[in-house]
Formats: C-alpha cells, sequence, structure tokens
C-alpha cells in the first residue's frame, strides 16, 4: 500500500478554459497539467473564471499555473485584435489579468508558472508586444503548430536547458516588456520569460505537460512545487 503524505501537499492552482458546450460556458482543463503537478508533489486545483474571485484566489493558493488556451483579445493592450485570432472567452481573460495582477501587487513572491498562452498574457501585462499571426510573419509558424523544435537558454537562464520541446501555438511575443527573455526556438521565436526581480515568475511558449524531455517538462512542475 502506498504510504500516506506525511507533509500538505502545496496548493496549485491551475487556470481553466471556457467552452460554449450545449451553449452553456464550460469550465475544462487538460489532466496532463494536474498529473504533472501530483507528481511533483502538489495538490493541482482546477480555478473557475469568475472574475470576482481573482483576489480570493491569490490570497488562498500556495502556487500558480497559468495553463494554455487560444488567444488573448489584444483591444486593452491598445492593439486591434488580429481578424484570424481565436479570442477566448472574456471571463477567462478578465479573470487571469485580474489574478495576475492582484498576485504582482500582493503577492510577488508567490510561484507562478505561465504555459503558452499564460506566458502571452503574462508578458502583455508586462508591456510587451505580440505577434498574433505567426503565418503572415515567419516562415517556419508551421514548425511552432503540435510540433516539436528545439529551444536554446539565454546565457544567463539558470533553470532551463538545451532540448526538444512540444510547441503549439500561432502567436508569439516579439519582445519581451519588462521580463527577460530566458530561450529561444532554433529559429529565434521567443520561448521563455522570467522575472528575476521575483522569486519564481517563469512562463514557456511551449507545452511542458506534452514535453517528453524531462529538463523541459516535468521539471518545471517540479520546480513550481519546490519553491512553494
Amino acid at each position: 500500500m502506498p504510504l500516506p503524505d506525511l507533509q500538505p501537499r502545496p496548493l496549485v492552482a491551475i487556470t481553466t478554459d471556457l467552452i460554449e458546450r450545449n451553449t452553456r460556458p464550460t469550465a475544462i482543463c487538460t489532466m496532463a497539467y494536474a498529473h504533472c503537478v501530483t507528481q511533483a508533489g502538489g495538490l493541482p486545483v482546477l480555478t473557475l473564471p469568475i472574475p470576482e474571485l481573482a483576489k480570493a484566489a491569490a490570497r488562498r493558493f500556495d502556487a500558480f499555473i497559468f495553463s494554455g488556451g487560444d488567444d488573448p483579445v489584444t483591444e486593452p493592450f491598445a492593439v486591434p485584435t488580429h481578424p484570424k485570432a481565436i479570442p477566448i472567452h472574456p471571463d477567462r481573460q478578465a479573470f487571469e489579468t485580474a489574478l495576475l495582477l492582484e498576485l504582482r501587487d500582493h503577492f510577488p513572491d508567490k510561484p507562478v508558472l505561465g504555459v503558452c498562452l499564460g506566458l502571452q498574457l503574462m508578458a502583455l501585462i508586462a508591456g510587451a508586444h505580440l505577434d498574433q499571426h505567426l503565418p503572415d510573419s515567419c516562415p517556419s509558424a508551421d514548425r511552432h503548430w503540435d510540433a516539436q523544435h528545439p529551444i536554446v537558454p539565454e546565457p544567463t537562464c539558470a533553470w532551463l536547458s538545451p532540448g526538444l520541446v512540444h510547441s503549439r501555438h500561432k502567436q508569439a511575443i516579439t519582445n519581451p516588456g519588462s521580463l527577460t527573455i530566458a530561450a529561444r526556438s532554433d529559429d529565434a521565436l521567443i520561448e521563455a520569460l522570467e522575472d528575476p526581480a521575483r522569486r519564481f515568475y517563469r512562463a514557456v511558449q511551449w507545452h511542458p505537460e506534452r514535453t517528453d524531455t524531462p529538463e523541459l517538462g516535468q521539471s518545471l512542475f517540479n520546480d513550481l512545487v519546490s519553491a512553494c
């Protein structure tokens, strides 16, 4: 029989997507995130995108994963949304934006990991710019859509190593705003960001929950839980 947990597991909040199901908004999350958090020693908890609960969520949980999804609406950042973008549900964007701002302003030491869309929202809040449709600007855009490609960490990045990652994105950050670039793909797209001024504030454009390379997959969740 497995031994019981001797220490309370840190509560790791995972943001959920909102989809229309039988004309009703339904919150969903792929189980891969939950399995990675569990393997890392955390207790995964799905957060429902109710904007007025963002402040309570920031206080309640020990760490946060801003999960992947479709595309952010960019009008709040003074840029028109690209006509080919697939916008996320407005409640999701409102909730995650409010949660990121609450963490920034009142709980900057709580660990945060952004994945794909999560990176993009974290970056936009930090003043970054977003290429909203890579097929218009990147000849190798198809290498980033449900495919593997190499990433190369920046010399100043101590938490990543070179290797293959699994990506699924049609958008990419073109400058980091107030964040710091931690890695790029082999075709020069920004693939990871961090805020060195905060204890653990990291984001990756790829999907670590689908990445086979342990150092670029499960290890990111291990580090998040250890930071608690």
